[in-house]
């Protein structure tokens, strides 16, 4: 096996593995938070925001903001490939990644800073009506973009085998 082949493959893999970690949170686990009390739904996503920060999602994360770019200049003497990957790689940059940094991210900070315990009922529910929607939204964003780039990455292994 070629090692354009092999990079190819666990960026194809990288890319679904994060892809299918958007596409759970908008089809199920928004969906569970969202029948939490306005308390219990800030305090979930605190933890859920601090438990994903682990090794495990940044490989797949990171890996594929890496990997696609790699992986689109290995084959960019190979038509249409090199364009699978490209289209690949800038929906991921920035659908999914550039979303996360410049949307997501922030939000979660802001929300890691809010002191529940210490904090009115309306300022909870004002934090959860500022947060809840928008977060969902970009989470949206991203699931698309994801399943984008996962659709172009099986086009081009599906095309590069049959070079």
């Amino acid at each position: 096996m070629k090692m354009t082949t092999l990079v190819l493959i666990i960026t194809a893999v990288l890319t679904a593995l994060i892809g299918g970690l958007f596409y759970a949170y908008s089809c199920s686990v928004v969906l569970g938070l969202g029948k939490l009390s306005d308390a219990e739904y800030l305090k979930a996503m605190q933890n859920i925001n601090r438990e994903i920060l682990n090794p495990i999602f940044f490989m797949s994360f990171m890996g594929t903001a890496i990997l696609l770019p790699v992986s689109a200049f290995l084959f960019r003497g190979h038509q249409p490939v090199f364009i699978f990957l490209l289209l690949a790689a800038l929906a991921y940059l920035i659908g999914v990644f550039g979303v996360t940094v410049a949307g997501n991210v922030p939000m979660n900070d802001a929300l890691d800073k809010f002191d529940i315990s210490g904090s009115t009922t309306e300022a909870i529910r004002q934090m959860r009506d500022n947060f809840e929607n928008r977060w969902n939204f970009l989470n949206n964003i991203r699931t698309v973009f994801s399943v984008v780039s996962i659709i172009f990455v099986v086009c081009a292994c599906i095309w590069n085998r049959e070079v």
